[in-house]
Formats: structure tokens, sequence, C-alpha cells
């Protein structure tokens, strides 16, 4: 086997000059050709005069060629002759606009400057850019995916128009570009990870167990992808977020498991990436004394609307003044079991996967040597289940009430003279008997136990309808609702009617 083939995974691979390639595809030509196309189509389509997405606008695909001689509608351009096509225009036109992009800002981000290639792309065989702002991820997608996204907008339309606070990708644009005998399909979506802030630890969590630890190779990695029994490992306390940060992050994560439950989608990822703020200071610090000067550079934030992590969880994002920070990416804040101050950046991945055959073939198969409810494939139902409980009972947990986040005495930020910073690992103090049931729970307080008033005939029947009222706001998730502790399946739910929650798409 070559060297070359060796270093091919999926569709990506390298080229004998040590490029990367998809379907043999050049990186820098498929960014050139993505870059003309998307300026193209954007540009164009600023000259039809807004109005209402019809359902026809769903299945519109346009079409353009760009010569590489040029001709009256495409400039001249060195890349070799391609074919460009946008898909549903106008829909992602609406959902642009919906998150606060202009049309010159979304052409400006991604045509102005060249894309960033990532290099720690996974193991998917995708390959991913980053605009030079931050801004958005263009990734490459396979032609099922992107046909089970086309299937998905309109239903996607509907849930934006209800929930705009929501961890899933935010799609931006779905594009193909056609060369060489090839169909690279591409999707825009918001960049989760801003590249301005370190991150010390990342994850990527299904709520299942099943091998699901980062291989060797990973770990070898500068910043490695932790799975879900790493996560267990490094931080059995769990991250502690502050109360209101706690009740609207699982609303969030309860009602978007709900519509990729109605949609049959299964095996996505929560991705989670934390960047530990003491640390960050210590380093800092450390990196000052040996330069000898300050570094007074501060991170730019994201300007989309609902692009940044707490923004897409609460309506506020600018609550950032509790972890005595200026940072103002985006970051959720949080805390771990040590008192370190941390901000969490979260999304919810993966999600164009449909359990059909061959995922219900690959469950069946894994369930013969392994208990089948830790596998990550699962019936979609019980999936969204066993992940929403995870993440709202394992990985993040809602702080005590009662704590000290008392500063030392004369220790201040290093970036801010005079500004009291919290105390350092160790000494966030807590009172044992208020920490450790709130750790060692695995039912937290989602729902509250003060009795409904009187005529509250819904209060125990919530509901998260694409057609209801948008300014309404499900109730939280209840741990009856998800499999109970030591439960293997989702039969708790079968036998409580009554709290059970449906997305209507119809």
């Amino acid at each position: 086997m070559s060297q070359a083939a060796k270093k091919t995974i999926g569709h990506r691979g390298i080229d004998p000059q040590g490029e990367t390639t998809y379907k043999k595809t050049s990186s820098s030509t498929l960014k050139g050709a993505i870059q003309l196309g998307i300026a193209h189509t954007v540009g164009s389509l600023t000259q039809k005069p807004e109005r209402d997405v019809l359902l026809q606008d769903f299945e519109v695909v346009e079409s353009i060629f760009f010569p590489s001689e040029g001709s009256n509608l495409t400039p001249a351009h060195h890349y070799g002759d391609f074919k460009f096509k946008t898909y549903a225009p106008v829909a992602f036109r609406y959902f642009r606009e919906l998150f606060g992009i202009r049309p010159d800002d979304y052409m400006y981000s991604l045509c102005n400057d060249g894309l960033i290639e990532l290099s720690n792309s996974g193991a998917s065989g995708s390959l991913f850019y980053v605009s030079s702002d931050d801004e958005f991820i263009i990734k490459t997608v396979q032609h099922k995916e992107a046909e089970f996204l086309q299937k998905l907008l309109p239903g996607y339309f509907m849930n934006l128009n209800q929930n705009r606070r929501t961890l899933l990708p935010k799609f931006y644009g779905l594009y193909c570009v056609q060369a060489g005998g090839k169909n690279i399909r591409i999707a825009v979506m918001n960049n989760l990870l801003p590249n301005t802030v370190r991150m010390h630890s990342k994850y990527d969590l299904k709520g299942s167990t099943y091998k699901r630890r980062a291989s060797a190779k990973e770990r070898e990695k500068t910043i490695p992808t932790f799975k879900d029994l790493d996560f267990m490992q490094d931080m059995q306390e769990g991250l502690l977020l502050e109360g209101d940060k706690y009740v609207a992050l699982c609303k969030t994560i309860h009602r978007d498991c709900l519509l990729l439950q109605s949609f049959k989608i299964m095996d996505y990822s929560f991705l989670l990436a934390i960047h530990n703020m003491d640390q960050a200071c210590r380093d800092q610090a450390s990196e000052e004394a040996i330069a000898g000067t300050p570094d007074t550079r501060r991170p730019q934030g994201q300007k989309s609307l609902y692009s940044t992590a707490i923004e897409s969880i609460q309506a506020e994002g600018g609550a950032m003044a509790s972890t005595g920070s200026e940072d103002e990416t985006g970051g959720i804040p949080a805390w771990n079991a040590k008192g370190e101050r941390l901000l969490v950046y979260i999304g919810i991945i993966d999600i164009l996967q449909s359990y059909r055959f061959v995922k219900k073939l690959e469950h069946s198969w894994k369930a013969l040597v392994h208990d089948g409810d830790t596998v990550s494939v699962h019936r979609p139902r019980f999936y969204a289940e066993r992940f929403e409980k995870f993440m709202c009972n394992r990985v993040f947990k809602k702080m005590p009430r009662k704590f000290d986040l008392q500063s030392e005495p004369g220790r201040s930020d290093a970036r801010s003279p005079g500004r009291p910073v919290a105390r350092s690992p160790g000494r966030l103090l807590l009172s044992s008997s208020l920490l450790l049931p709130a750790m060692q729970s695995d039912r937290p307080d989602l729902l509250p136990r003060t009795p409904a008033p009187s005529g509250a005939a819904t209060a125990g029947t919530p509901t998260a309808s694409l057609h209801s009222n948008p300014a309404a706001e499900p109730s939280p998730p209840n741990p009856a609702h998800s499999a109970g502790e030591g439960s293997d399946g989702p039969k708790d739910q079968e036998n409580s009617a009554p709290m059970r929650s449906e997305v209507s798409l119809h």
C-alpha cells in the first residue's frame, strides 16, 4: 500500500505534493471554486425582492457554469472549468436573516479573505474550512447527508421560527461544486469553537459507554477530542452551572432532542470544549514573566446573533460578569469541582444521520456482543432520552445556592489590576452537605416542585409543537420523562403518557 493511500480517509487524501485533496480535487482549487460560487450566488440573490418562503422554495436548485476563461456572468479564473449549484437559495437567505447575517457580511466573511483549512478534522473523511473572521465553518458532506438535509429543511424552517435558541447546527447554505466529473457537496454552518480562545480540553459526547474512549492516536494530538468514558473519569463531579443557565441549557437540549427524535435522527454528538480561565491566567502570567511585557490583546467576539453558546440557550449574552472576566466570546460560565472558573462552548453536531436499515443492522450486531442500551447507535427515541439524561445529569450540574466566591486579599486579575478574581483551584468553598448530593444525584430538580396554580390544565403535559406560539417556552425536561436510574430502556416513559412530549410537524 502506498503512503498516499495510507493517508486517505474516505474521500479525503493527500496528493504527491502534500496538499489535501477531496475526491481528487486539491484543497486550493476547492476553496477557490467555493468562494467564486458563493460570491456569485449571494450577489445575484440580492437582486431578487424579499418575500415569504414558500414550500416549493425548498426544492429549488440553481446552477451556474464557471469556465476558466470567464463568461458574461462569471470572471476568469485558474481553477479549471466547474459548475456551482446552490440549493434552496431563498430559504437559506431567510435562515441567514433570522440569525442577523446580512448578505454583504456573509459574502465578505467567506469570500474576501482566504478560507483556512482545519488540519484536525476528525475521522469522518470530511474537509473543514473556517472563515478568516472565525464566523463560519464550511464542511464537505456526503450525498446522503446533503439529500437528508434537503428533506429536513421544511421542518428545520418551522423549528427556527419557533425556537431560535437552539444547540442544533445553524445551516446557512448548501452548495455543490461539480469538477472533474465529481460532485463535492458543502454545507456552511456556524463556528462553535472560536479560534481566538484556547481550549484546554474537548469532548465528543453521545451518552454511550460502548468503546467511547479516545484512541491512543487521538491522545497524541495537541488538543485531543476525548469521549464519554474519558469525561466520566476526568470530571466525575461534572460541570457546575448557575441555576438559571442550567435550566436554560436543559430546556434547550430537551427541545432539540424532541425535534431530532421526530425526524428519526440518531448518532448525533454533543461537542463540549472547555476554556479554563484560571489556567489561562496562570499561563499568561508565566508568559509575561518570560517576555517582560503584558499582553493586552482581547479576544474578538463573534458577531452573528444566536451564534455563541450563551446566546443559544439564553436571550441575554452578556452574563459574563459573574466570572470576573472580560471575555466576550460567548462561552457559558461554569466551574469544575476544584473551583476553577471555566468557559464552556457547546453544540449538537453530526445530525445528518437517520435511523435507516443499515443503522438498525449495526445496532443489532453490536447488541449481540454487548449491552444494547450502551452502544451509540440506537433507536431514535431511546437515543434522545439517554442523550438528554447524560447531559443534564452527568455532564452538567446545578450550582448549589450557598457558596463562597470571595477573592483572596491582595489578589487581582492580571489583565485588570484591582479586579478581584475567584479563589485558586480547590478554594471554591462549597458546603459539603449541599455539594455532595448535587454532584451524586442523577436526578436534578429540572421541574418546579411547587404545585401548579389552579386552572393550569396543561401544567403536566409539556409539548413542543412547531405550530405553537413562538414565544411560548416549553417546560424543562422532567427526569421522570427519561429512563429511570437503573432502567434498561425507555419503558418508564411508555407508562407515563401524561408526561410525554411530542413534536408536531403537521
